[in-house]
């Protein structure tokens, strides 16, 4: 029988949570000795009820470290958890040669989460930058029955082989961009999702190949669903 997960699905389902809550702060999940999933918890999460988990991809030679302080803000002032899987190698094994490691540990990165928190499948997103978000867009796609949201922050390509779901879309995109040209990336993304029906909000900065701090502010507007800023500079 051919294996789903070769398409890049996932196999994980949402649960009742059966563990304890994690403490505040930065959190080791335990999946791996090397580039284990780190989990945020900010301390003002809501005690009951389903709560938000948005799930933020590293871009190449990156690490959980290096994207947290551009999220970190965020969960603590909205209330929101944050997980930070890491690629086993210096990229995800999407970009390197097809879905594999990194796929089976985001998988297990979700049960364990799920294990610990009620999280609320109506604000399950995924998001990236640069390869992070090649990957976010790649893995929302595909698994758009788990991802409600799928943010995408200067990503470079989206390797989809099926659709599942219906996830709504925020694609960023630098005009300016020195590594992913804009006409090739954000552009050609949004225009092919759009025409697929897709949810699509397409935003374009006057910036280069950065995270840029504007954009996550309307991105987490955008997956909390809240009203949007008016104008990036």
């Amino acid at each position: 029988m051919f294996d789903p997960s070769l398409l890049g699905r996932l196999s994980f389902n949402l649960t009742a949570p059966t563990k304890a809550p994690l403490a505040v702060g930065r959190n080791f999940l335990g999946i791996a000795e090397e580039r284990d999933a780190i989990l945020y918890v900010p301390e003002n999460l809501k005690k009951d009820g389903p709560v938000p988990l948005l799930v933020m991809f590293h871009g190449s030679g990156g690490s959980a470290e290096k994207v947290l302080p551009f999220l970190q803000e965020h969960a603590d002032r909205r209330g929101f958890l944050l997980l930070l899987p890491q690629s086993i190698y210096p990229t995800w094994d999407i970009v390197i040669g097809g879905n594999g490691p990194d796929l089976e540990r985001l998988g297990q990165a979700l049960t364990e989460v799920s294990s610990h928190y009620d999280i609320d499948p109506a604000h399950l997103g995924f998001a990236g930058f640069s390869d992070g978000g090649s990957y976010a867009l790649s893995a929302g796609i595909t698994n758009g029955d788990i991802a409600s949201h799928v943010i995408v922050f200067s990503g470079g390509f989206m390797s989809v082989f099926m659709q599942e779901g219906s996830p709504k879309v925020f694609i960023a995109h630098g005009l300016i961009d020195e590594q992913l040209p804009i006409e090739t990336s954000g552009r050609a993304h949004a225009t092919k999702l759009k025409a697929a029906g897709y949810d699509v909000q397409y935003v374009e900065f006057n910036g280069l190949h950065i995270i840029h701090p504007p954009i996550v502010a309307m991105a987490i507007d955008f997956f909390l669903e809240e009203p949007q800023h008016l104008a990036v500079e």
